[in-house]
C-alpha cells in the first residue's frame, strides 16, 4: 500500500514516514504544497496525509483538487487548528479523517490503518488471480491448486501486488517504476528484470500456471 505525506516540517514528515515504513507501507514525502499537489493527482496513492498550512499551495486547495480530479485516495488532514469549524470544513471538502497537532505517532498509524482497512477493493487481506492467492498481511503467496506456499520479500511483494491488482493488463516499465519504486526514484532497468526473474521462479516453484509475460516494446502482463 502506498502513502503520500505532504508536510513542510521535515522533522514531522520524517517521523511519520519512518514509522509508516516500519508498518510495511510504501511512503513518499512532499515538503510543499506544489509538489504535494503534483504527486497527489497522479492517483497512485491509497492514502494521503495532508497538512493544511503549506507553502505555495494550501492543504485545503490540494484537497479540493483531489476531489475535483476524482482521485480515489483516502485523505487524513494534519493541522495545528483544533476548532470545530476547521474540522467541519475539512470534512465538507471531502477529507476522511482529521488529526490535530501535536499528535502521538501511534494515533496517526491507527487512523491510517483504520482508513485502509475500510478501503473497498484495495486492502483486502487476500488478492486472488487464477490459481494464485496473495496474503497482503503476511506476504505469503499460495498456489490454490497445489496448496504450496512461499514467502515473498518486500520489493517482490509490492511488484506482485501491483500486477495482481492490474491482472491481464499490459503494464509499462514507467508505470511499474512510478507505482512500485516511487516517483522520481533512481532506478536501473536491470533491477526490474532481476525482480521479475525472482518472482517468476517463485511462482513456478509453487506450481502455479500463472506467468508474467514480456510484451515486446510495451511492458509486461500477468496472465495464465
Amino acid at each position: 500500500m502506498r502513502i503520500l505525506v505532504v508536510e513542510d516540517e521535515e522533522v514531522i514528515a520524517d517521523v511519520i514516514s519512518t514509522k509508516l515504513k516500519k508498518e510495511k507501507y510504501e511512503v513518499d514525502v512532499s515538503l510543499d504544497g506544489e509538489d504535494g499537489l503534483y504527486n497527489a493527482i497522479t492517483n497512485i496513492y491509497d492514502l494521503i496525509i495532508l497538512d493544511i498550512m503549506l507553502p505555495k499551495i494550501s492543504g485545503i486547495e490540494i484537497l479540493k483538487k483531489i476531489k475535483e480530479n476524482n482521485i480515489k485516495s483516502k485523505v487524513i488532514m494534519l493541522t495545528a487548528k483544533s476548532g470545530l469549524d476547521d474540522k467541519l470544513s475539512c470534512f465538507d471538502y471531502g477529507a476522511n479523517d482529521y488529526v490535530t497537532k501535536p499528535f502521538h505517532i501511534e494515533e496517526v498509524v491507527a487512523r491510517v490503518n483504520a482508513q485502509l482497512r475500510n478501503k473497498e477493493n484495495v486492502n483486502k487481506d487476500i488478492i486472488k488471480y487464477s490459481d494464485l492467492s496473495l496474503n497482503i498481511r503476511t506476504s505469503i503467496l499460495t498456489c490454490i491448486d497445489t496448496s504450496e506456499s512461499i514467502n515473498i520479500p518486500y520489493r517482490e511483494f509490492l511488484l506482485l501486488e501491483y500486477f495482481m491488482n492490474n491482472k491481464e493488463q499490459i503494464i509499462s516499465k514507467e508505470q511499474i517504476y512510478d507505482n512500485v519504486w516511487g516517483i522520481d526514484t533512481d532506478y536501473e532497468s536491470n533491477n526490474l528484470e532481476a525482480y521479475l526473474s525472482f518472482l517468476r521462479k517463485k511462482i513456478k516453484i509453487i506450481g502455479s500456471k500463472v506467468n508474467i509475460k514480456s510484451v515486446r516494446n510495451l511492458g509486461y502482463k500477468l496472465e495464465e
